[in-house]
């Protein structure tokens, strides 16, 4: 995971300073919709503990800022003891340049893993709230690339080692652009563009986008 953030142009002053501020936007934001939230987030919590056999908080190794290691946590939405071998190979056809899609769909079908109300928090992405606490702790921002499985990252052609120049995030271009309609491939081209034209008003434009995003029928994978 060396060289992540090779052909990326060191910032400017002035990027800097807006990058501190977006910084500021994120802990302010993440901190008081934790606080908001925080009594439904208990209640998703009891859900799944009650509905099937794991904990409700599920903490996955993904790639960060820099090829980092983080934990990103979310809610539990799996069955546990279950396998990604479907997933990989989902992925592995897609960076190939494969058309995986179903319905306009690149979302595995019908995954046995998911559990009923695990179906239902990715659906509405409620299963992502946790992320809140990586963005509070650092690994994450509300906007950016999305976080990565490490073994994703390594089969993740060399050009697109730029997406890894900046924290992942909660959301990002690739959401509002389709989600589960947006192939891999497709993710990490808007990653790139994301990365090379990002400014604290398209991100707020982003995190705006991202609502009615959600309100659509598209899960994530």
């Amino acid at each position: 995971m060396s060289n992540l953030t090779q052909s990326v142009p060191p910032p400017t002053r002035a990027r800097r300073g807006e990058a501190a501020v977006g910084r500021g936007i994120d802990l302010v934001v993440a901190a008081l919709t934790v606080l908001v939230l925080a009594w439904a987030m208990l209640l998703i919590a009891l859900a799944v503990r009650l509905t099937s056999t794991g904990p409700a908080l599920f903490a996955q190794t993904r790639i960060g800022l820099d090829g980092r290691r983080f934990a990103m946590y979310k809610f539990r939405t799996m069955r546990t003891g279950v396998g990604d071998e479907m997933l990989r190979e989902l992925i592995a056809a897609e960076l190939r340049g494969e058309d995986t899609s179903v319905d306009g769909s690149y979302k595995l079908d019908s995954d046995p893993r998911v559990t009923p109300i695990g179906a239902f928090l990715r659906k509405t992405s409620l299963d992502e709230l946790p992320q809140l606490l990586n963005v509070l702790f650092g690994d994450m921002s509300l906007v950016g690339p999305r976080p990565c499985l490490e073994w994703e990252a390594r089969m993740f052609p060399t050009e697109f080692q730029p997406r890894f120049s900046v924290r992942p995030g909660i959301t990002g271009l690739w959401q509002v652009s389709g989600r589960s309609t947006v192939s891999t491939l497709e993710m990490l081209h808007l990653d790139l563009t994301y990365v090379r034209t990002r400014n604290l008003v398209g991100d707020l434009s982003i995190l705006v986008r991202t609502v009615p995003s959600m309100l659509k029928d598209h899960s994530v994978r």
